[in-house]
């Protein structure tokens, strides 16, 4: 039957445990904070050992209320079980502990105030406060040993009103300090603490639960308080989680054993049994808890950082930054829009960024100082853990005024690109004195890696940018030298002929062989100031051809007939210059040449609209003579040992590619037909201006 006798030992034994745990959980945190490397502002870099001095007040907290929980579950587990009772000296040490408590917050608060040895009468304070506390467990061992009541009132009164006048001293020499209201608070909570404890011990008869709640486990709360109001340290918001989640957890069980269990097990069946529904009701209970606890921490998850922290979602920030990164392709502006997003998150007055070896800090703010930048070889191998780097307010230079604290960074984290330069984020203190928690951290960390993929991948991209570019102006001009060099080869070809021409009239009419030297000089001045690599329109190029005509008519006068078949809408199309005029020549040379008679030769020019779908309409350029026809043979003889037509394949291939066929027949009934077939969109051209960087796959030729 749950007496209230049974109620408070209850209480007694959860909240001694769950001040064990909490405490317990305390010290974990502080050496694994150590170990770490993690340090909160208020600890100086000057500072070296294992743990700082802030820290070693801290982990004397954790201590004293580890041995005065654990203690007293000891004292009060025995008493109350009726098991046995603990040795006076035992009880005396327990008791002295939680009275020192309240003198390890003080000289605590004082310390992250940065006002121990700065300011006058602040170690006057402090040793006041241990001075307290050491006479407070003389009275209790004296107690102890000369056989009086434990713990001793006269301690507990001591403790009680000592610390009440130190409390208001301190609210007189902090009250024009900022830190003022958490100072008082934390030591008022540390007072009472032990003030709670005189309380309960005067308390007659069996106390009510809530009086031995009240009396008994008031440092609960002094934990929570140290931590979150005077001391955030990086891990404190996973220690609220974890804290609060327990106490919850804790109540929440406490309630369902008093509410419902406690009336169950009052349930028998006819042998006196427990009843099976009550065992039924108890393993129920137990299972959802169980389950429950994930949802439990989840609420308590979002209770800290929403109400309690007030910060935003981590994970959407994660999101939105990566897409932040995603959508910007410079560097510059990937860190300037990730830095304006983290100062707004993190609530900094301000977050720059800063590379590795410059000296001048850029960014959108040009207020912070450099503080304290990672140094790195290219190539070195960095842990995420390392990647964020706290600084403390003695390891920056000036004095400690309200324009330097807007000025002063409070970490650096490097992006840790795979080349230099790498790039340092400056994180500004924070507002309302916020301190860089885990979860920051690891944000910080998580987003410095994202950062860096992106950035490495933009610098991918710009090399390979910028290497196509090269690579296409080395096309470029790789294309216009093969060009120049295959119009120096054709010039000098087309000129002989020429030429031979000249000689013969020069023999058989002087007269004409003049007028035929001056076309000559006229032609080729207008194919000499053809820029090598662009197009000429059709009807320039054949205008080249009459020219060249022209010339050929005076040596073969009425044998020579030519016609040209050229459309008005046609003449303007592009194509590359002089491919026109080694076929014309050809046709002359190979197959009106050779006949006494002579023959005619066709030119057509005509446009193909039923093309393939990706190369849309094809452009025709044949010419055709009467001649005997060539043969096989002849054909290859004339790739292998003359100019012209391997010079307009290799021309061709240069513009266009696989895109333009080119091919040379016999036709049915004698002669021969050349035909080029290109594409008539400009965009498919291949020339100079416009080189794709994939290489040729080869002229089609048949």
């Amino acid at each position: 039957m749950m007496t209230p006798h049974n109620i408070s030992a209850l209480v007694n034994l959860l909240g001694f445990l769950t001040g064990a745990a909490l405490y317990a959980m305390l010290l974990a945190m502080i050496l694994r904070s150590s170990s770490l490397g993690f340090r909160s502002h208020e600890i100086s870099a000057r500072e070296s050992g294992f743990l700082s001095a802030a820290e070693r007040l801290l982990l004397g907290t954790a201590l004293l209320g580890l041995i005065w929980n654990l203690g007293a579950l000891v004292i009060y587990g025995v008493r109350d079980w009726e098991i046995a009772k603990p040795a006076a000296w035992f009880e005396a040490a327990v008791f002295a502990s939680l009275g020192f408590l309240p003198a390890v917050v003080v000289h605590f608060v004082l310390h992250a105030g940065q006002w121990l040895g700065r300011r006058p009468g602040s170690l006057i304070i402090v040793s006041a406060a241990y001075i307290l506390s050491s006479y407070a467990a003389v009275m209790h061992f004296q107690a102890a040993f000369s056989g009086g009541e434990m713990p001793s009132g006269v301690a507990l009164r001591s403790l009680t009103y000592g610390f009440g006048g130190i409390t208001a001293a301190l609210f007189v020499y902090a009250r024009r300090s900022s830190m003022w209201k958490r100072t008082i608070w934390v030591v008022a909570l540390a007072v009472f603490a032990v003030s709670a404890l005189h309380i309960s011990r005067h308390a007659s008869g069996d106390n009510p639960w809530f009086v031995e709640l009240i009396g008994h486990h008031a440092s609960l709360l002094l934990v929570v308080a140290i931590l979150y109001q005077d001391y955030r340290f990086a891990l404190v918001d996973i220690f609220l989680k974890r804290a609060m989640a327990l106490i919850v957890l804790i109540g929440m069980a406490f309630g369902l054993y008093v509410l419902v269990l406690a009336r169950l097990f009052r349930l028998r069946d006819s042998n006196g049994d427990l009843d099976t529904r009550a065992v039924a009701a108890l393993l129920g209970l137990w299972i959802g808890t169980a389950l429950i606890y994930s949802l439990l921490k989840r609420w308590v998850s979002w209770f800290v950082d929403t109400i309690i922290l007030q910060r935003v979602d981590y994970q959407e920030l994660r999101d939105e930054l990566a897409m932040t990164a995603a959508s910007n392709e410079r560097t510059e502006d990937i860190l300037n829009r990730i830095c304006l997003r983290l100062k707004q998150a993190l609530t900094a007055n301000d977050v720059g960024w800063i590379a590795s070896d410059e000296k001048v800090v850029t960014g959108e703010s040009q207020g912070l100082l450099e503080g304290q930048i990672f140094q790195l070889n290219e190539g070195s191998v960095v842990k995420p853990s390392e990647l964020v780097r706290l600084i403390s307010r003695e390891s920056e230079s000036g004095p400690d005024t309200a324009g330097n604290r807007s000025r002063r960074n409070v970490a650096t984290v490097m992006i840790p690109t795979h080349e230099n330069p790498r790039f340092n984020l400056l994180i500004g203190e924070l507002s309302a004195g916020r301190q860089l928690l885990s979860d920051d951290l690891a944000l910080l960390e998580s987003v410095a890696l994202m950062m860096a993929r992106r950035i490495d991948a933009v610098r991918v991209t710009h090399e390979r940018c910028e290497r196509n570019l090269r690579e296409k102006e080395i096309s470029k001009l790789a294309t216009e030298a093969e060009l120049r060099a295959l119009r120096a080869q054709l010039n000098p070809h087309f000129l002989f002929n020429a030429l031979t021409t000249i000689g013969y009239l020069i023999q058989t009419n002087p007269g004409r062989a003049l007028e035929t030297l001056l076309k000559l000089t006229g032609l080729l001045r207008a194919v000499l100031r053809a820029p090598a690599g662009e197009l000429i329109t059709i009807g320039d190029e054949m205008d080249l051809v009459e020219s060249y005509l022209a010339i050929e008519r005076e040596r073969f006068e009425d044998r020579l007939r030519v016609v040209i078949d050229l459309p008005q809408d046609l003449r303007d199309h592009l194509i590359p210059p002089l491919i026109v005029q080694p076929l014309v020549e050809n046709a002359i040379k190979h197959g009106i040449g050779p006949i006494r008679d002579g023959g005619q030769v066709f030119v057509c020019v005509s446009l193909d609209e039923s093309g393939d779908p990706l190369t849309g309409s094809r452009l025709r350029i044949s010419v055709q003579d009467t001649g005997e026809g060539v043969t096989a043979a002849g054909l290859e003889a004339g790739r292998m040992s003359g100019v012209g037509l391997a010079n307009v394949e290799k021309r061709l291939e240069c513009f266009y590619g696989a895109m333009a066929d080119f091919r040379i027949a016999k036709c049915k009934g004698g002669g021969t037909l050349a035909e080029i077939r290109l594409p008539a969109e400009a965009d498919h051209l291949r020339s100079a201006m416009q080189i794709e960087n994939e290489p040729a796959k080869g002229l089609a030729v048949k």
